[in-house]
């Protein structure tokens, strides 16, 4: 039971993943599907982060002191840079949601597959 305790936070991990995952696959809205990929990124985030965590790990600082375990910073500074790259993404994805709401009048995926085989039906008929 203490070794389970001991890995909570991939428990999380795994929680977080399946929840973003299946808010993508089973919802039809496309910002409830921003949010499920925005939950599914920051479980990876997470993932990275713990990994990268070393218990009694001091800064990469070298001293003339005796050998400690040092922490890679590695992981989180790949993770910070991740983490701009996300913010923008997501950003031009809810700003491409918002030019099809314009252009459409729905963010419903079903909806919208309608729309379009309506739209493309009406050209082949012309």
């Amino acid at each position: 039971m203490s070794m389970l305790a001991g890995q909570w936070n991939y428990f999380l991990v795994i929680a977080l993943m399946m929840i973003g995952f299946y808010t993508v696959i089973a919802r039809g809205n496309m910002v409830k599907k921003m949010v499920g990929l925005t939950i599914f990124q920051t479980s990876v985030f997470m993932l990275y982060i713990s990994m990268g965590k070393i218990a009694n790990g001091t800064a990469p600082i070298l001293t003339d002191a005796a050998q400690k375990a040092y922490a890679n910073p590695l992981p989180h500074v790949l993770i910070l840079t991740a983490i701009v790259v996300g913010v923008a993404t997501t950003a031009v994805g809810y700003a491409l949601i918002i030019r099809v709401y314009e252009s459409y009048g729905t963010i419903e995926d079903d909806e919208l597959i309608k729309i379009i085989e309506a739209e493309e039906d009406e050209g082949a008929d012309a």
